[in-house]
């Protein structure tokens, strides 16, 4: 079966099951999106790693990332192997210099280790034909799944940015991710 690389494109909070996140893959070269539902810890997982926050001690993922390279193991890449019953499934191909063997996964522990790792993400087509979206605008700028929540007062909106920068600071080191998130939105809206 052919592979289809697959790139994260937004992770939003889930309209339609409480404490849970929508995480949007998009097919590389193509129009057609894969949204996933993720729970809240591998969303916070996934959102410090690309937004290169550094907590105070690793996370479970990091902590993963280094056992497996201080043995030098590697990930070479994740498929999204099956899609059964609402759920999809993973598989870390896994390389220690010898042998390449497959592990199974959840998708969103896949994912959030594929990117500590550095590696592709890809999936098959019957996966996309069955649970992939089709957008006809490519701008995901425009697309209303990715859009950021309204805007709404916060407390950082009359602080400066020198003072964000010392709050999320101090979030990251306290392991509170949710107010450094809610910190880095801030930032990110002024830029």
């Amino acid at each position: 079966m052919q592979k289809i690389e697959l790139t994260i494109l937004g992770l939003s909070y889930s309209q339609t099951q409480t404490n849970s996140y929508a995480l949007i893959l998009g097919e590389v070269n193509g129009k057609r999106r894969l949204p996933i539902v993720i729970g809240h810890f591998e969303a916070q997982a996934i959102a410090l790693e690309l937004e290169k926050m550094k907590p105070s001690r690793p996370l479970t993922h990091d902590l993963f990332r280094n056992f497996a390279e201080t043995f030098g193991i590697t990930i070479d890449e994740v498929i999204i192997n099956k899609f059964q019953e609402g759920i999809f499934y993973a598989l870390l191909i896994c390389n220690d210099g010898i042998k390449v063997r497959q592990i199974d996964s959840r998708t969103s522990d896949a994912i959030a280790l594929a990117i500590r790792f550095g590696c592709p993400i890809y999936t098959y087509e019957n996966i996309m034909a069955q649970a992939g979206i089709t957008y006809e605008d490519d701008d995901s700028e425009t697309n209303p799944i990715l859009d950021p929540k309204e805007e709404t007062e916060s407390e950082f909106s009359s602080m400066s940015a020198e003072e964000l920068q010392e709050e999320l600071q101090k979030a990251v080191d306290h392991e509170d991710y949710e107010r450094a998130s809610l910190i880095r939105d801030e930032i990110k809206h002024r830029k």
